[in-house]
């Protein structure tokens, strides 16, 4: 699924989100969030555009 179609939106894909379960469901905690204040610590889903969005990087990535 794309990140427009998902029903997390960018969130999915973004190395800034931390999945946090909880009893009943999963949450998408914004790590932006501990140091800017603009950022949701759990932002409203699906997040349809982010000014701090960056793709997680590839498991492939010889960088990491």
């Amino acid at each position: 699924m794309t990140p427009d179609r998902d029903p997390i939106g960018l969130c999915a894909t973004c190395r800034h989100s931390e999945q946090v379960r909880g009893r009943a469901a999963i949450y998408y905690l914004c790590a932006r969030s501990r140091t800017d204040p603009r950022f949701p610590k759990y932002p409203n889903l699906p997040v349809m555009s982010c000014p701090g969005y960056e793709p997680k990087a590839a498991a492939s990535d010889p960088a990491r």
